[in-house]
């Protein structure tokens, strides 16, 4: 009886000592968050483009959405709502994103999560914020290409700019057929 106690009271105590490590890491990230302040780049790509929070805005102004895309090592970008003639045109405009980022809710509705900028000129960056280059062959089927995601309406733990988001997920997408 007493192996017992003694176990329970371990095992009390190692949850209680996790509990407290988790609160303390929880803590730390948001005074990190709050310390480093809001990125003045996805203040602006919000302030530039809010209009897209109904989709209805994106299809008016020549969007089409390709398939959700999923991370191989986890988390999502959402469903890309691509504007042909922006990615076209190889300019760079905070108001004009060649793509605009949605995740399927379990409602069926579309959140904003994040806009995307595309060009094939480079290197390139906006307002000081370089773009990623993405070589050819690609799953997109572009040629070379630079990016940069800006997460502006859902956090993005491995940063701002960073182009899958853990905490972004394609498990309410519908299938092409639906």
């Amino acid at each position: 009886m007493s192996m017992t106690m003694n176990f329970r009271n371990r095992l009390f105590m190692a949850a209680a000592v996790l509990c407290a490590c988790t609160g303390i890491a929880q803590a730390h990230q948001e005074a990190a968050e709050a310390a480093s302040g809001p990125n003045p780049l996805a203040e602006k790509v919000r302030a530039a483009n809010s209009r897209f929070l109904d989709v209805r805005a994106a299809t008016a102004e020549g969007y089409a959405p390709i398939p959700c895309a999923n991370g191989i090592a986890g988390g999502a970008m959402g469903i890309h709502y691509v504007n042909g003639q922006y990615l076209k045109d190889d300019k760079i405009d905070i108001a004009r994103p060649e793509a605009v980022m949605y995740e399927p809710m379990a409602d069926g509705t579309l959140k904003l999560v994040a806009v995307e900028y595309i060009t094939s000129k480079g290197p390139a960056s906006l307002e000081g914020q370089l773009f990623n280059f993405n070589s050819a062959p690609n799953r997109y089927g572009l040629g070379e290409f630079y990016e940069l995601h800006v997460w502006a309406w859902k956090g993005n733990p491995t940063g701002t700019f960073a182009d899958m988001n853990p905490k972004v997920s394609c498990e309410h997408a519908m299938a092409p057929s639906q």
